[in-house]
């Protein structure tokens, strides 16, 4: 089965992306020369382990997972990202390889803004650099709050915490015991992963909650019954 290459307006594409909101049009047209369309299928590798650099990638349709293999051949999945998002921004700096590798979780189309271009840009306006800094430091903020969430959280605090983000309410919010309905924007198996946990564990986290009243599940969708005693469920 193939993939559609939907059309994409590149300048417009980019202006979309957070790192280049303050950019000038004369730059986003200087990004956008040297921007390439990437269409992958299913299943298909963007890059391998250890490949070098070119540039760094922001997703317009699909999904991409970022992995690692073990020596023990184990995968660990670092992060899942979806439309609007980037990444490789901070590699392009270290003069160094791919820690991880990239695949496809569904047909994907993506854009690949090349290195030479930013470099460019960096040396030539320094508000573009700070820029491409504040993005990278969210993103390691992130990582860090995962870090803290696998160290300091059980498992079912991992699950119901991720369930509350794909919600636009915060579980911290009283105000309503409305039900929430969310998509799981990924496998079962592939949330495990990005959770550091075992699929096994994650069947059981459902199972459990599903149980004690707190949510249902029907594939990807599940329905928080009761928002307010989730957010309080601590085992």
């Amino acid at each position: 089965m193939s993939a559609t290459m939907h059309h994409i307006d590149i300048p417009c594409a980019l202006r979309r992306l957070p790192l280049f909101s303050e950019v000038s049009e004369a730059e986003i047209d200087m990004l956008a020369a040297a921007t390439h369309e990437r269409l992958l299928l299913r299943g298909e590798t963007l890059f391998q382990q250890g490949d070098t650099p070119k540039g760094f990638y922001y997703v317009i349709r699909g999904q991409i997972k970022l992995a690692f293999s073990s020596r023990q051949g184990n995968e660990k999945i670092v992060e899942v990202l979806g439309p609007s998002q980037s990444f490789g921004e901070a590699v392009l700096f270290m003069d160094r390889n791919y820690p991880v590798f990239a695949e496809a979780l569904a047909d994907t189309q993506l854009l690949l803004i090349d290195r030479g271009v930013v470099f460019q840009l960096i040396e030539d306006d320094p508000a573009f650099a700070r820029s491409l800094l504040a993005g990278m430091a969210i993103r390691l903020h992130g990582m860090v709050r995962d870090v803290e969430a696998y160290s300091l959280r059980s498992g079912a605090q991992r699950v119901i915490s991720y369930l509350f983000s794909l919600s636009d309410r915060l579980p911290c919010e009283r105000a309503s015991e409305a039900q929430l309905t969310v998509q799981l924007p990924t496998t079962k198996h592939v949330l495990a992963s990005r959770l550091n946990l075992v699929p096994e564990t994650l069947s059981r986290i459902f199972h459990e909650l599903s149980e004690e009243g707190l949510i249902s599940v029907q594939g990807r969708q599940i329905t928080l019954q009761d928002p307010i005693a989730l957010r309080d469920f601590d085992r």
